[in-house]
Order: structure tokens, then sequence, then C-alpha cells
């Protein structure tokens, strides 16, 4: 149970489940965009001047973060829809916004690729402030919006007058900051860092995609890329490659930070003042007055 209203199910759970058992199958969690995230969410919570106790880690790399973790001297809890992934390395099989754990059960939450494919966010936030302690920490990562621009729009010219949805919606640096105010998480923090990737192969490209789990899991059935399509798409991607035989794409990661609140916690400055840095955030130390 959630404090939010009732959302329609976007994205199929059950096809998301199989997605995520495939994903895991290729990639083991240690596919090229998670690596990424691992790496600077570690680097983020080595800002953090706080000692962690009990972690659950929800997404694909659960193995390589739990183990970083764990080398710490900090317990770990995985949680993830894939079974495969929950056989592999021990836990929770359950969807993020359905997180089957009692209140203050841990001091430290990281979402690893995972937020982005899930019906109800903002129900998976306040589920995370749940089950934090007070002045627990939350940290999640995960594809956003502006992504695959350069693949999107070469798909919906390939689909010609019946555009189908191939990539799912995504979600947005400031959209994710207010849900986790909606959800009653003090002082977030939403930033995002742009990668351009070069690839010089279609199949490169989608394999990266899918190794992360991002193929197509929209509710109402999926439309599957016939065979006259793909070829379009493999055309138009070798058209538009640089003369170094390179077609460039942009991705955006999306990084959250957040804590549940506490009343010893110090108030953060307005919103949209632009005097609380990230580092102090994860500091949890956030000024008072912005203009001291």
């Amino acid at each position: 149970m959630t404090d939010t209203v009732n959302y329609p199910e976007v994205f199929d759970r059950g096809r998301r489940r199989i997605v995520r058992d495939r994903a895991y199958a290729r990639a083991q969690g240690n596919d090229f965009f998670s690596q990424i995230m691992v790496d600077e969410i570690l680097e983020r919570l080595d800002v953090v001047k706080r000692d962690f106790r009990r972690a659950l880690l929800v997404g694909l790399s659960a193995p390589k973060l739990g183990k970083a973790l764990q080398d710490r001297g900090i317990a770990v809890v995985v949680a993830d829809s894939s079974a495969r992934l929950v056989q592999a390395c021990g836990g929770v099989i359950c969807d993020d916004d359905r997180l089957p754990f009692s209140d203050h059960s841990f001091d430290l939450i990281i979402n690893i690729g995972s937020l982005d494919t899930i019906n109800d966010l903002p129900g998976a936030f306040v589920l995370a402030r749940r089950i934090l302690i007070p002045d627990g920490l939350m940290l999640a990562t995960f594809i956003c919006a502006e992504s695959f621009q350069a693949l999107k729009a070469i798909m919906m010219v390939a689909d010609g007058d019946r555009v189908s949805a191939h990539i799912h919606p995504q979600i947005d640096v400031r959209t994710a900051g207010d849900l986790m105010a909606r959800a009653g998480l003090t002082m977030p923090v939403a930033d995002s860092d742009s990668l351009q990737m070069k690839y010089s192969s279609l199949e490169r490209l989608i394999s990266d995609i899918r190794d992360a789990g991002g193929s197509n899991i929209l509710s109402g059935g999926t439309s599957a890329i016939g065979p006259n399509v793909y070829r379009k798409i493999k055309a138009l991607f070798q058209k538009q490659a640089a003369s170094d035989g390179k077609f460039t794409e942009r991705v955006a990661l999306l990084y959250l930070c957040a804590w549940a609140p506490h009343p010893d916690q110090p108030k953060p400055a307005r919103r949209g003042s632009g005097q609380v840095s990230l580092t102090t955030t994860l500091s949890g130390n956030a000024d008072t007055n912005p203009d001291s």
C-alpha cells in the first residue's frame, strides 16, 4: 500500500520480468550503461560522511554493487523483478513499486537503472521513504529523457505512416525531483550527465540497450520491428554515420539523491535558489540560511 492514487499500468509487469531476466542472462548486470552508473553512485556514496549498516539494492547490477558495499562493511539485501538475478545472488523477487519490506528496514537504498520502467514511480518514492530509517539515504540512477534521440528519429522515419512506440516514455530531471519532494523525501537533488556515444553498427547499439533491460515492455501489446522496417532503420543508421563510419547517439543518465525525513535535519534552501550543492545534500548538511 502507498499514499498515492492508482495509476494506469503503463508497463506490462510480466513482460518486464521476462525482459529483465533476458538482460541479466546476457550481461549479468555488467552492461555498459550500468557500469557507468554503478561507478558514479559509488563515488557519490564516498562523499557521504555517514556509516551505513544495511542497504537495499535494486537493479541488474546489484551483485557488483553489493560486493563493493560489503567490502565497506555494509550488509546488503537485493530486490528485483528478475528471477535470474535473485537466484544468482539471493534476495527478494518484487517490483520497485511493490517492495515488501517493513518500515525503517534500511538506512540506505540504491536503485540502478530500474525506476524508469515501473508503473508507479511516486509510489516507489513513498515506499523508499517508509522503509528507510529516519535520516536514511536514497540514491538512484537511470537512463532519462533526451536519450536515444537519433535512434528514435530514424525509427520514426522507417515506420512511415504507421509510427509505433519502440522506446518507452522517459523521465526528465525536473519531474523526478518534484516527485521525490511530493513523496516526502527531504533535500531531493536530481542531476544528469550526458554521454556522447559512437557506434559503428546498429546491432551494437541495440545490444547495449537490451543488455540494460531496455526492450519494449509497454502494456497493450508490443509492436515488433518487421524485417522491412529493420532494413530501413539500418540503411538510415549507415546514411547518418560520420566520415569515420560511426553513428553518434546521446544518452542522458539521471542521478537522484534524497533523505528520509528526520526532525533534526536542517531545512534546505528555497527550491531554485541554487544555494544547495550536490555535495552538501549528500553530506546531509543543507544550509538553513542561503544568505549566510
